[in-house]
């Protein structure tokens, strides 16, 4: 080989390079691409999160608004809970200081210290509610320490006074073992007023998105469940504050990002109820019911309902459902076995009776067939009306249809067994007086030639709807029912069958397929007694804010809750400051649809409305109040003849077969049980109370049902009397 040789070069290849520099480019193009994407197009969402990353809302409850009574008496208020709880992040360094704390909290607090912290022990932890006993001190705390351990854990709740001074006064040798405060919910009057007032309970699962966007904590917060808790839950809750904090990746809050926004407390909400008036219903309830359940050697009275209130102005003053329960006992959770123990009674003393329970009204319904008849010119003050003991009465269910003894039957009077002969040719106010059902047999579907054209079943609906039945009255409460005046379509659409002529005989005493609520009964009564005005009944007073400034407030009823239909002249009224509300004035609104007949055949007539007469409210109340004057067969003449203020009124005995009727073979033709009812209202010139007395299986109203309410009047004016004297007279409106 010549030494002078050159090395060969090497020879470069330039798509290598330029395949390495498109390579870069297109990284570097990737990079920058993703760098704007992230700063500039994604920038508003990354900030976001890192906004949320060291962001945290700090919900602050609401104080509940107090519930009151009339006169100024707490039913429902809130009280402070002492719970001793741990925050894993405050605790010593040292182990043997942490259980050194342990041990003593445990010996204070009796709850115990526990075993080793394992996974097992951490995992059954977690199936337990905060302050329910099972876990230990160090399971608690570690389980804590493992999701927020600058956030406390409850080790046990609700403790005494005594225990959570001592904790406090431990403080500086217990670090992280505070006492922390939270308000719980008291009822002084408890079941004396539970139906009214109600409880409050958890958020449930389905309402959680709701009430989140109100701003409520579910697992903290609680709503209402019953009663004004319930039906007044926007009014009483006040809105939570929030404070908008930095906190660090361990939870510390180190400083707000923003000004906080305060708490707005839920208004104090003052009911019509008067407390003391309320103890004496109930307790005049329960010595009836005892009485009588006494007398027969068994339970035979098992529940029952006493309202009253002033006609003038629907104003409650006492509203009992027996039996009931103990609202305090929901304070601070809802016990399970006792939850199913109240559900599971056939009394439902969960529901107020007084509102959510359908009886048949019987004789107490008689004023709606009086005040259509007198109004309708079937009958008037002269007419004499003859009320054999009972009516043989050929039922027809077609006009067409012919008499036979298959379809002839008896229609007694009530006081067809001591009385067979009946009360003989009587006028129609002692129709009313003396409650004859042969009377009123006749004047709800006539009689042959002494009454040729009865009131009828379409005409006494509307005259039974205008003295408050069969539509729910608006009461601000949830739950309540509407009754029931039947008429031919629903019988035939719910039975099956034609309306008869029995039917119209059995619905003008107000049994049969008539049911009503004890507040219906209460509202025809009110308007009776107040001329024909009938008031929108109300439990709500008042409304004030924390400073007690009264607070305008309209109440909305929901119509998928309150099913306020549009036979209420209107579908909201004011509570508070309060003003009596006129529903309406049946002497002055038309509110009756015309009737007329033509080749034997009547109907109504929506586009002719007519009043109800005020001589027609007047004759009713004439036969109210003789009722009580009558020496006679005055149905409340032994009840209020020595009574020192006018009363009038009505008594009823309704025959009943219910479900637990059936269970006990008591559902014989003939011998029904009955169920006990009474109203009254003085002074009968110029009523300002009104009572209803309902007896479950009472048996006769006058006996049972009557002194009820004469104990309940009875204990009124000895109330007002007092408050004269006292200079307030706070019972009145």
């Amino acid at each position: 080989m010549s030494s002078n040789s050159m090395p060969r070069p090497v020879r470069f290849e330039t798509w290598r390079l330029a395949t390495i520099y498109i390579a870069v480019f297109l990284v570097f193009t990737g990079l920058l691409f993703r760098l704007i994407n992230l700063q500039v197009v994604q920038n508003a969402d990354w900030t976001t999160r890192a906004v949320d990353n060291y962001t945290n809302d700090v919900s602050v409850p609401a104080p509940r608004g107090i519930i009151y009574d009339r006169n100024g008496n707490i039913l429902a208020r809130n009280l402070a809970s002492y719970n001793v709880v741990i925050t894993p992040a405050g605790l010593p360094d040292d182990e043997s200081d942490i259980q050194r704390i342990y041990r003593e909290l445990s010996a204070l607090i009796e709850v115990p210290v526990g075993g080793p912290v394992t996974d097992e022990s951490l995992e059954e932890a977690k199936l337990f509610a905060a302050c329910v006993p099972g876990p230990g001190i160090s399971q608690l705390v570690a389980l804590q320490d493992t999701l927020a351990p600058y956030s406390a854990v409850k080790i046990k709740c609700n403790v005494s006074t005594e225990v959570a001074r001592i904790v406090e006064e431990n403080s500086v040798d217990w670090p992280g073992v505070t006492v922390d405060i939270e308000p719980i919910r008291d009822y002084p009057t408890g079941s004396l007023t539970s139906a009214l007032v109600g409880f409050l309970g958890p958020i449930p699962a389905s309402l959680e998105e709701e009430y989140r966007a109100q701003g409520f904590i579910p697992n903290r917060d609680k709503i209402g469940y019953a009663g004004v808790e319930d039906s007044l839950q926007d009014i009483l809750a006040g809105r939570n504050g929030l404070r908008v904090v930095q906190i660090d990746v361990a939870g510390q809050e180190l400083r707000n990002l923003e000004p906080p926004i305060p708490t707005v407390p839920g208004n104090n909400v003052y009911l019509t109820i008067d407390t003391r008036l309320q103890a004496a219903a109930e307790a005049s309830l329960i010595q009836e019911v005892n009485f009588w359940n006494t007398y027969f050697g068994k339970v035979r009275i098992s529940s029952g309902v006493v309202i009253a209130m002033n006609p003038k102005t629907g104003e409650i003053l006492a509203m009992v459902s027996y039996p009931t329960y103990e609202n305090n006992r929901f304070a601070r959770l809802i016990p399970s076995y006792y939850f199913e123990q109240l559900n599971q009674d056939p009394r439902k003393p969960l529901l107020n009776n007084a509102i959510s329970a359908e009886f048949p009204p019987g004789s107490v319904f008689k004023l709606s067939t009086a005040t259509g008849a007198f109004n309708e010119n079937i009958v008037d003050l002269s007419t004499i009306v003859d009320a054999p003991g009972q009516l043989l009465l050929c039922e027809k269910f077609n006009p067409n249809d012919v008499c036979t003894d298959s379809n002839t039957r008896p229609f007694v009077d009530h006081i067809f067994e001591k009385k067979p002969e009946g009360f003989g040719p009587i006028d129609f106010l002692r129709c009313i007086a003396y409650s004859s059902n042969v009377c009123f047999y006749k004047l709800g579907g006539g009689y042959g030639d002494e009454i040729e054209q009865g009131l009828g079943i379409d005409r006494l609906r509307q005259y039974a709807r205008a003295l408050g039945y069969d539509e729910l009255s608006g009461i601000e409460l949830k739950g309540e029912q509407d009754g029931l005046i039947p008429d031919p379509q629903w019988k035939r659409i719910n039975t099956g069958e034609n309306w008869s002529t029995g039917d119209t005989y059995i619905a003008s005493v107000g049994q049969g397929y008539v049911l009503a609520t004890p507040l219906q009964i209460l509202m025809s009564g009110a308007t009776i007694a107040n001329s024909g005005k009938l008031m929108q009944p109300t439990i709500v007073r008042e409304i004030t804010d924390g400073d007690g400034n009264p607070v305008e407030a309209w109440f909305n009823p929901d119509p998928e809750i309150f099913n306020v239909t549009d036979f209420q002249t209107e579908g909201s009224y004011q509570i508070s400051p309060f003003t009596p509300n006129l529903k309406w004035d049946v002497t002055v609104t038309p509110i009756i649809e015309g009737y007329s007949c033509e080749n034997g055949f009547c109907s109504l007539n929506e586009d002719e409305l007519k009043t109800i007469r005020p001589e027609s409210i007047a004759a009713v109340r004439a036969g109210t109040r003789l009722a009580v004057t009558d020496p006679l067969f005055g149905t409340l003449y032994d009840v209020f003849n020595d009574f020192p203020i006018a009363v009038a009124g009505k008594t009823g005995t309704a025959e009943y077969c219910d479900d637990v009727a059936r269970a006990a073979n008591r559902c014989n033709f003939g011998a029904w049980p009955t169920h006990s009812w009474t109203l009254a209202y003085a002074p009968f010139e110029d009523p300002e109370i009104i009572v209803v007395a309902f007896a479950y299986n009472g048996g006769e109203g006058a006996s049972v049902a009557a002194p009820i309410v004469s104990r309940v009047i009875q204990a009124y004016f000895e109330l007002k009397a007092i408050d004269i004297a006292q200079g307030s007279p706070v019972t009145e409106p």
